[in-house]
């Protein structure tokens, strides 16, 4: 009988800590200087309005292989994954 691999249960619980703090570190920005606000949010709204795209076209994809359920679901998932880690790091320089 084949063996399961079984995923780390904290990987999620490790992702959505880290996109909390990238929240938490957005709006601190927005609260210091309140006169770019509003373009910083329509940049901020417009990222993830394509991240939710292209995961819907990738997870699309996956399905459309025949792909299973935990598949499409980390292909719907991996373009927002991609932007808060790059939001992160970015954020961490300074």
């Amino acid at each position: 009988m084949a063996r399961k691999s079984i995923a780390n249960p904290f990987t999620a619980y490790a992702w959505l800590a880290e996109a909390g703090w990238v929240f938490m570190a957005h709006s601190a920005q927005l609260w210091s200087d309140p006169a770019k606000a509003s373009t910083r949010l329509a940049a901020l709204a417009a990222e993830k309005q394509k991240a939710v795209a292209t995961g819907m076209v990738e997870a699309g994809i996956a399905a459309m292989r025949g792909a299973g359920p935990e598949a499409i679901a980390k292909a719907a998932m991996g373009p927002a994954r991609r932007r808060v880690r790059a939001n992160a790091k970015r954020l961490h320089k300074g």
